[in-house]
């Protein structure tokens, strides 16, 4: 059996890791809130590049007021929302320079589709979208300021994660008929925003165990076009156990804090939201290059602002490459 702190630096390589891109965005907005970045979580500190591909399903066909379940129209609004189906590519490139600094650059290709009724002097018109776009590009830096190796079975570390999103996503989508979707619709927001966070992980005493915690912040710096998003907190937690060399299962916590969008384009009525997910998970290591792996989130707690689509689960599975 390998010794403790071969077992305990296992696993905090096997660590999947990365501010969620939507460090950002929730299951509930159109992204998973998980965190899937291995050198977060004090991974491959050394020099070094790794290309991470991966998929995520999220179905938003429950309406929802406040914390309750609703039907569709049941609370009515200039616009009934009927679902949101989202289907994302995410590509995320990222490097160690050293063992303190690192990068990141992630690329979302948002597949969506979306209907609603509109209600219109007193006609009711199902609007439809469907479309696939790049969204916003997320670049960012790492810098490790802690690392503690004074109990080899028990590495420590902490860190800093700071960049900008990116207006790269277009947010003047029209469907067939040449509507305009709405803005949080949109596979871009039009503004660059702030990413700033905070992480600490480690392993745990016990033989196979690893945790991490993260604190990260999105924050528009402008308005664009009548629309400004809300800002966002989103706090993640969660444990690794090595069941085998290879095999992992992870289990995290994760908390989502939005804001009201503002702006004359915006719906602040019907943006922000507090939100908490469970995220079991698996990972598998493909010898010390490949790593696939696998979420289901369920939510615990929702409360949204007005009238807003939920999710009941999502799921997310990708692939690592390190070279």
């Amino acid at each position: 059996m390998p010794s403790l702190s071969r077992r305990a630096a296992a696993g905090l390589a096997a660590l999947v890791a990365g501010l969620p891109l939507a460090a950002a965005a929730s299951c509930g907005s159109a992204f998973c809130l998980v965190n899937t970045d291995w050198s977060m979580q004090g991974v491959y500190t050394d020099p070094g590049t790794r290309l991470d591909l991966r998929y995520e399903y999220v179905n938003l066909d429950q309406p929802r007021h406040g914390r309750d379940k609703v039907s569709v129209g049941q609370i009515p609004r200039h616009h009934d929302e009927i679902e949101t189906r989202n289907r994302n590519w995410i590509a995320t490139l990222d490097g160690n320079v050293n063992e303190q600094w690192g990068w990141s650059v992630a690329v979302p290709l948002v597949d969506r589709e979306h209907q609603h009724v509109h209600n219109h002097q007193g006609a009711k018109i199902l609007d439809a979208w469907d479309f696939s776009e790049l969204g916003d590009v997320r670049a960012q830096g790492r810098y490790q300021f802690f690392t503690s190796r004074v109990d080899p079975a028990q590495p420590r570390s902490a860190g800093l994660t700071f960049g900008l999103k990116l207006p790269t996503g277009k947010h003047d989508v029209t469907n067939g008929q040449g509507a305009v979707a709405e803005r949080p619709l949109q596979p871009g927001t039009g503004t660059t925003d702030l990413l700033l966070g905070l992480y600490v992980n480690g392993a745990m005493p016990l033989d196979g165990f690893s945790w991490f915690a993260q604190a990260s912040g999105v924050a528009p710096l402008n308005e664009r076009d009548g629309f400004k998003p809300g800002a966002q907190l989103v706090l993640d937690g969660g444990v690794r156990y090595a069941m085998t060399g290879d095999f992992a299962a992870m289990l995290q916590l994760n908390y989502q804090a939005k804001a009201r969008d503002k702006g004359v384009e915006a719906e602040p009525e019907d943006s922000g939201q507090r939100q908490v997910f469970l995220t079991p998970g698996v990972s598998w290591a493909i010898g010390r290059a490949v790593q696939l792996y696998a979420y289901v989130q369920v939510p615990l707690y929702q409360s949204v602002n007005g009238v807003q689509l939920t999710a009941d689960w999502s799921a997310m599975a990708g692939v690592s490459w390190r070279f």
